[in-house]
């Protein structure tokens, strides 16, 4: 074998062991050490400033802060896009918006997405080429059961939540997918709330856990929570925020978007009487199900050898009666999901490897969603296929100098008029309405000194434009399904 792959530094009585200290990610070890478990869990619509090791001041998110406290937070992290499929598409694939197969949401009647194709390589298939066990328990939205973006034709030996982002938008849905089986919620007919759609997904991710506990596996939690509608459980979390809020504004939803209404849109969002209480409670309760991982891992004792990744697929909406200004949900950051200013695309990511990660490290690396598949590759040893846009941030990972960066990093949105994005180092361009006019004019910012892009330079650094405006030329390549400006 040539392929490298783990390798310890520390060697003590002929014997491999984790040191104290980094551990380096290279040779040829698989034989000796055994393969890491991987849980990717990613939020939904989850912003920057919602956490709070990262400022939150009104939800508290213990088991978030922790595991950052115990990993490695980068600070200058990106989502894929700033809507769910394209993001997840990117995240799959390796490939940014401009490239990646699914660049927007597609949708399909009666249910599902446009479909991933099952020619390319994704995150689970590197995994099972790896000889992982492979599962994702949330929502999926790249593709309906049977089709070639089905999750099991994607490399995930099971599935089970919402296949469609759609039904996902309602947290008391009639069903789930258990693979191709349609698994019934009881009581849930669209008339009554009884059984909580994220708290069954969470259980089936725990048995995964606890099935899986003597062979490597790799599990994608994507979660539906915080995105809308806003619907929490009643419950302690729910009373304790409605209690810190105070008296709210009641959200009301259209007719027919409400439970029991006849007929009833299932892609809408509910009315709600404490809209900012139950935001806040499903964050908190995302919060407390990561702790419930946590925890799991350390009753099987998986935890030492087990990554942990978290992060969102792009910033904070403004659906469903939610006030992201409320919360500060974007931090310092302009924009809202469904922006490419940095607040509906920089997100946090944390990664906690014990023995390999130093607890409480935090890095400014410029990354992307497209950089995990290249990274896992080579942590596990398998071939990095050469036309990604991803690049490795194992180094980063490793403490070691001689990171690779990026070129630029890019995003493309296909809805409200069109927007491209492109961040080259310090320099981000932002492009509004280019499907009217491929030669709108180029907001040009310098997110070191001014990270709010509260101040457009493109009228003062004209040479710098120029050189963005090619970059949005040779970023992307045509795509006959998602048409964009050609």
């Amino acid at each position: 074998m040539n392929k490298s792959i783990l390798n310890v530094l520390l060697l003590l009585s002929g014997t491999a062991i984790f040191s104290c200290s980094n551990k380096e990610i290279k040779g040829n070890q698989r034989e000796k050490e055994p393969l890491p478990n991987v849980i990717f869990i990613l939020a939904d619509d989850l912003g920057y400033g919602d956490l709070g090791f990262l400022g939150q001041k009104i939800i508290e998110t213990p088991n978030l802060d922790r595991l950052a406290d115990e990993g490695l937070f980068f600070s200058n992290h990106y989502s894929g896009a700033t809507v769910c499929a394209p993001s997840r598409s990117a995240l799959m694939t390796g490939l940014h918006t401009g490239r990646t197969p699914i660049r927007g949401n597609f949708e399909i009647q009666p249910e599902g997405q446009y479909p991933l194709p099952d020619s390319l390589l994704t995150l689970p298939k590197l995994f099972k080429n790896a000889g992982y066990v492979t599962g994702a328990f949330g929502k999926w939205g790249l593709g309906f059961v049977g089709t070639e973006g089905d999750p099991n034709h994607q490399g995930f030996d099971r599935f089970f939540g919402y296949n469609c982002q759609r039904i996902a938008h309602r947290y008391y849905p009639e069903y789930l997918w258990d693979n191709n089986q349609k698994v019934i919620l009881p009581g849930n007919d669209w008339t009554q709330k009884i059984t909580y759609a994220p708290d069954i997904i969470h259980q089936k991710s725990l048995d995964f856990i606890e099935e899986n506990s003597k062979n490597p596996f790799f599990m994608f939690v994507p979660m539906v929570m915080p995105h809308a509608e806003l619907a929490a459980p009643e419950g302690e979390l729910l009373e304790y925020y409605r209690g810190k809020i105070g008296e709210e504004v009641p959200h009301s939803a259209p007719v027919g978007w409400d439970y029991g209404d006849d007929p009833i849109n299932i892609p809408g969002y509910q009315s709600n009487v404490w809209p900012k209480a139950s935001y806040a409670a499903m964050v908190g309760l995302l919060d407390k199900q990561v702790g419930e991982i946590l925890r799991k891992l350390d009753e099987l004792g998986l935890t030492e050898n087990t990554i942990i990744i978290f992060s969102s697929d792009n910033g904070p909406h403004v659906e469903g009666g939610n006030d992201p200004d409320f919360f500060n949900s974007n931090g310092v950051f302009r924009g809202f999901k469904r922006d490419l200013y940095e607040g509906g695309i920089r997100i946090p990511m944390i990664m906690k490897w014990p023995n390999v990660i130093q607890p409480g490290r935090k890095t400014d690396h410029i990354s992307a969603f497209w950089d995990f598949l290249p990274t896992f590759a080579e942590i596990l040893g398998e071939d990095i296929p050469g036309n990604l846009d991803g690049i490795s941030f194992l180094p980063t990972i490793n403490g070691e100098s001689g990171q690779q960066s990026h070129k630029y990093l890019y995003w493309e949105f296909h809805e409200l008029g069109g927007r491209q994005a492109i961040r080259k180092g310090d320099w981000k361009a932002i492009k509004y309405g280019v499907k009217s006019n491929p030669n709108a004019p180029i907001e040009l910012y310098n997110l070191g000194l001014d990270p709010a892009e509260s101040q457009d330079l493109a009228m003062s650094q004209p040479d710098i434009v120029l050189e963005m405006d090619k970059l949005f030329m040779e970023a992307r390549v045509p795509n006959p399904v998602f048409r964009f400006i050609e």
